[in-house]
């Protein structure tokens, strides 16, 4: 028996193959033998990638091993909620007050598009660049210093003039610096702090805030903007909340040990290079697939999220229930009423979501990805119907809005849930990086910006009608189901090999398998392919 061969089979086996004596001695075994299973430990543990329960020869760093006590692990969740409640209201505030930033600053759909195109671009640069820093480094003073950015950036965008527009641009770019330092480590804390059901939970309870967040970004932006009638004012509110969160992880939020939830402490860590790091990844199915499952679902909502509240209104103009507006402040009714749907149906969403994957995951060993396939293939349907009918009845439209996004927020937690358990603990904020670079740059980049064009494009035929003026983004949004339909086919694909890329991932986290190449490593045993 070969040396590896014999470390995985001791690993399996161990309870019936050795005796302990108090000195911690090995009976029954030959030199070669004793030999390899010393060596298990020192082997693997000091692999970037792989973590062991054994204690290391040297004395890690007290970050690397202090374990958090309870209540403070639900504290750190906590700032971490807030902080993420406040970056996807910043995100959707341009949203709830486009009307009026059309009208002051004289712009296009497709220039309107170039807003939030310019933001995720930002976001898809600097992702990476997070995601491997945060494998690495201290990831608290991390988050410090790109919501510090984010802070000042989002302020200065408020007092942009009406003949700058470019330095608007410009501003929301550099607010990606924020959310790209902030979205791809906040995940791996929670997936450090708590493991198997726990972690679900506080996966959910972060996840959730995505769209309540992203709904009081419509609510919160309207209402500021009508009761000071000045949008600009809806975007100053974001960084005073920001500045709170700023404190609250400084004080608060520790750098928990990498990979503590797994291995209940401290773990020795030799750095591999960041290509070994992608070629680990590249080879999990699993997450490839759900990464593209969550691309579309990025373009999917980044293009509802952005459009909804002016095709509602275009829609309410064409019935003549309201007047169109000429000059700003617009009326931003339809933005409240949006988010208000996008906050309930985001909580109802993400709770159904989160329980159904708790119930069903020891029964279904794949439940998780079949749930988001349901969860868009089923959404489709419904904003296809929400689509069509706008133009007839407003609130057939928004019930079909409603059931959409619920089904579609399904997801949220789940897909985080996922990227966790399938992927080695010191690799997760790569993994997260690279999954919000791809997700982001063939998804809600340019979704929004493609839309626009579109209905700038079909605008031409019939200029200055306010019919087609609907009709334009009408067609440009019948695109989003059918890419619905294709992230449902993304996670089905998933399925197929979530179960055997998360056993993987777990004997990665016992020490077990190389964690640069672990599929060929016990390729030979038994005929398996798994680590």
């Amino acid at each position: 028996m070969t040396c590896s061969r014999f470390q995985y089979f001791i690993h399996q086996n161990i309870s019936g193959l050795v005796a302990m004596e108090t000195n911690g001695s090995v009976m029954s075994l030959q030199d070669g033998e004793k030999t390899c299973l010393s060596s298990v430990s020192n082997e693997t543990s000091t692999r970037y990638g792989s973590i062991a329960d054994s204690l290391p020869t040297s004395e890690p760093s007290t970050v690397e091993t202090t374990v958090l006590s309870p209540r403070r692990s639900y504290i750190t969740v906590a700032v971490l909620c807030y902080v993420n409640l406040i970056n996807y209201m910043d995100r959707y505030t341009i949203a709830g007050v486009l009307l009026s930033i059309q009208k002051f600053f004289v712009i296009t759909d497709s220039t309107s598009g170039l807003l939030q195109t310019v933001f995720v671009c930002s976001f898809i640069i600097l992702a990476p660049i997070f995601g491997y820093l945060g494998d690495r480094y201290n990831r608290k003073f991390i988050m410090i210093g790109g919501l510090s950015v984010w802070v000042v950036t989002t302020l200065s965008s408020s007092f942009v003039t009406e003949s700058n527009f470019w330095l608007l641009v410009l501003l929301r770019a550099l607010v990606g610096t924020g959310e790209a330092s902030y979205s791809t480590i906040a995940p791996t804390i929670i997936g450090d702090l708590f493991s198997g059901a726990k972690r679900t939970v506080m996966i959910s309870a972060f996840y959730i805030f995505i769209p309540v967040g992203s709904g009081l970004g419509y609510i919160i932006g309207s209402f500021v903007a009508k009761a000071t009638g000045d949008w600009r004012w809806a975007l100053r509110l974001n960084p005073i909340l920001g500045s709170l969160g700023l404190v609250l992880l400084a004080v608060l939020c520790p750098n928990p040990p990498r990979g503590a939830s797994d291995t209940h402490g401290g773990s020795t860590i030799e750095h591999t290079s960041y290509l070994e790091d992608v070629k680990y990844l590249l080879k999990n199915k699993s997450f490839v697939w759900s990464s593209l499952g969550v691309t579309a679902m990025a373009f999917l909502t980044g293009a509802l999220a952005f459009w909804t509240p002016i095709f509602l209104s275009r829609a309410q103009v064409t019935q003549g229930i309201q007047p169109p507006c000429i000059t700003e402040p617009c009326d931003t009714s339809d933005s409240y009423i949006f988010g208000v749907v996008t906050v309930v149906t985001g909580i109802l969403g993400v709770s159904l979501g989160s329980t159904i994957s708790r119930r069903l995951r020891d029964r279904v060993p794949n439940a998780d990805p079949l749930i988001c396939a349901v969860g868009m293939l089923s959404s489709a349907p419904c904003f296809f119907a929400a689509i069509v009918l706008a133009s007839t009845s407003i609130p057939a439209t928004y019930v079909f809005i409603g059931i959409g996004e619920t089904l579609l927020s399904l997801n949220w937690a789940i897909l985080a849930d996922i990227l966790l358990y399938v992927v080695v603990p010191t690799r997760r904020a790569t993994a997260e990086a690279l999954q919000i670079m791809v997700c982001h740059l063939l998804g809600d980049a340019g979704s929004p910006y493609l839309l626009g064009a579109i209905s700038d494009a079909l605008r031409t035929y019939q200029p200055d009608t306010h019919v087609w003026n609907l009709r334009s983004l009408e067609y440009s949004f019948l695109l989003c189901p059918f890419v619905g339909v294709l992230g449902g086919l993304f996670f089905l694909m998933t399925a197929l090999y979530i179960t055997k890329d998360r056993k993987n991932a777990e004997l990665l986290a016992a020490g077990v398998c190389d964690p640069v190449d672990p599929p060929t490593q016990f390729s030979a045993m038994a005929g398996s392919t798994d680590c």
